[in-house]
């Protein structure tokens, strides 16, 4: 069938790194076969991970390997002032460590304050390098910034053209710093203009997705002629939707998630219609698509022709717009106020809240004040749920 067809020949999986040296001896439980640390220097070494970065047993254990701090805490200290002025919080400091503890022992003047003087060149502020250094620390703080982060933005801004767009680009996808876009971006950007697709909805999604882009030039080119075989229109906007949903995830992620929409009673066809006309249909998590298709089918009665029609609804959180709202609509419901037909998907889902808010108490007028509390309730019951999908009788 087509949906299986696209992931031919697009292979995702690559064989994990094992350590030789390591054995697994259950649940968190290792041992080495070479490793025969001095128990006074990893056991410093592991307190002050603890103790002074944060840092649970366990990471702490398994950095402390490669690690020797007993020598001089004065650099240790100093580099965790030093986050700290930058205004990292406790929490991004513990991350950045786990993922990157040399860092403790990297000269501040030389190396780690000419790589956030030139992040702050751009335009960031301390609060958003923080969070990007915290996602990659080796790609950014390893490299020098003529090497990473100077070269990644020269590029970004010859295609996006503005400053505002670049650091949008890499607030939503920091690794982008570590990426070599001339190797990555550049050729299948190429690619992508000589299918027809427009040069403005390359731009935008590089600048909301460019996650989108960073694959191999063959396996890009893959995808895209996939996509194409899909039907999809490269002039059209969801072409690119289209790309970054299969781009974005395995092939037997992709395969499970037809088996759960299968599941629950729809067609291949449904499935690739809905597709079609959203591709965040695809992009939800198995969780969350459980989740929706529980409470719309079994809650709210929903046919499975409801979902093929707006597969959009896979893209809203649950708890926070399908379960308050439906609810409020079943309430009104039962109190003889809508008939049965009379559920406007555009209104009561589509709307943004506040303008969710204005509908109903105008539409409601003489409801108003109750429909807010119960509204506001629906809420919060719902966002204190998370294991389980509320049934009506628990919410009204």
């Amino acid at each position: 069938m087509l949906f299986h067809f696209i992931f031919r020949s697009i292979s995702t999986h690559t064989k994990p790194y094992l350590n030789p040296h390591f054995r697994y001896n259950g649940m968190f439980s290792f041992t080495t076969s070479t490793f025969s640390p001095s128990s006074n220097q990893y056991s410093f070494t592991r307190n002050y991970l603890i103790n002074s970065c944060g840092l649970s047993p366990k990471s702490a254990l398994l950095v402390s390997k490669d690690l020797d701090l007993s020598k001089s805490l004065n650099k240790p200290d100093s580099v965790l002032e030093f986050f700290k002025n930058q205004g990292f919080t406790d929490s991004q400091v513990s991350k950045l460590i786990s993922r990157h503890p040399k860092v403790l022992l990297t000269d501040i003047e030389n190396t780690l304050l000419p790589r956030f003087n030139s992040l702050k060149s751009l335009g960031f502020s301390s609060k958003d390098i923080a969070a990007i250094v915290t996602v990659a620390p080796k790609g950014l703080l390893r490299k020098r910034p003529k090497e990473t982060v100077l070269p990644c933005v020269s590029y970004l801004r010859s295609v996006l053209g503005s400053d505002d767009k670049v650091i949008c680009a890499i607030k939503r996808h920091p690794l982008i710093l570590t990426y070599d876009l001339k190797v990555y971006g550049a050729e299948n950007i190429r690619f992508l203009l000589e299918q027809g697709v427009p040069e403005e909805n390359i731009a935008f999604t590089l600048a909301h997705q460019p996650r989108t882009f960073l694959t191999s030039v063959d396996r890009f080119k893959k995808i895209v002629e996939n996509v194409k075989e899909m039907g999809f229109n490269p002039s059209k906007t969801r072409f690119l939707l289209a790309i970054q949903a299969v781009r974005g995830m395995s092939r037997s992620t992709w395969d499970n998630k037809l088996e759960l929409y299968k599941k629950w009673g729809l067609s291949e066809d449904d499935i690739f219609l809905a597709f079609e006309r959203c591709p965040g249909f695809m992009m939800a998590s198995v969780d969350k698509i459980s989740g929706i298709l529980d409470f719309l089918v079994n809650t709210m009665g929903w046919e499975k022709s409801l979902i093929v029609q707006w597969p959009i609804v896979m893209c809203f959180s649950l708890e926070k717009r399908i379960i308050p709202r439906c609810l409020l609509y079943q309430y009104l419901g039962e109190k003889g106020l809508t008939e049965k037909d009379d559920f406007c998907f555009n209104k009561w889902l589509m709307y943004t809240e506040n303008k969710f808010l204005k509908f109903v108490v105008k539409r409601y007028e003489d409801e108003g004040p109750e429909l807010l509390k119960l509204y506001q309730k629906h809420l919060d019951e719902a966002n204190r749920s998370t294991t389980s999908t509320p049934r009506k009788t628990d919410l009204i």
